[in-house]
């Protein structure tokens, strides 16, 4: 069976990539990514994946990315702290095929994003957060939820312990995304 050809959009330093592309080398998934895009020149994420030898592109307009998407055959795309909202136009020509990943149990705490998110959470004094992989549709992360991992949330905890914990979440979750995605739709 082909590789699923996986695209990465990110914003930022793209901290759950390595996961997914360990379970690549260790076969866990049948995918290689084949290009990661920002949207921010110098976003870390650029020589993260410089580093893995993926290429690597800044492109901050949609109808570009689109065009970089279908030169590369891309099947599957990831948004990883991906700091734009996508447009009705690209969410329409990549329906059922962007997967995000959301530090909350959404639906809680939509909308909100790193930190921030994390700090309303120890404000609201819940006892659990986690992540959620959903697909991205034109509402702000409201997409049909593929999955969520949950942890607990301690007392001790300050808004950058709990993003430590949730991080890590969201690489298993991703990876197990795929997965299911793959099963669904691939």
């Amino acid at each position: 069976m082909k590789p699923l050809r996986i695209a990465i959009l990110a914003s930022g330093r793209g901290s759950v990539i390595p996961r997914v592309i360990a379970a690549i080398n260790s076969k866990q998934l049948n995918a290689k990514i084949a290009v990661i895009i920002s949207n921010k020149a110098d976003a870390d994420v650029l020589r993260l994946a410089e580093s893995y030898n993926i290429e690597a592109k800044y492109i901050s307009s949609e109808q570009l990315i689109s065009q970089t998407l279908k030169q590369h055959n891309i099947e599957l795309i990831l948004l990883i702290g991906y700091m734009k909202i996508l447009s009705h136009t690209f969410v329409d020509e990549w329906r059922n095929k962007i997967l995000n990943v959301h530090p909350s149990l959404l639906p809680a705490f939509a909308g909100l994003m790193d930190l921030k998110l994390h700090q309303a959470v120890l404000n609201a004094g819940v006892k659990e957060t986690g992540c959620t992989v959903h697909l991205a549709t034109e509402k702000l992360d409201a997409g049909p939820i593929l999955l969520q991992k949950k942890c607990s949330v301690y007392a001790t905890d300050t808004p950058q312990t709990l993003k430590q914990r949730v991080q890590k979440l969201e690489g298993e979750a991703l990876v197990e995304a795929i997965k299911k995605w793959q099963e669904i739709y691939g």
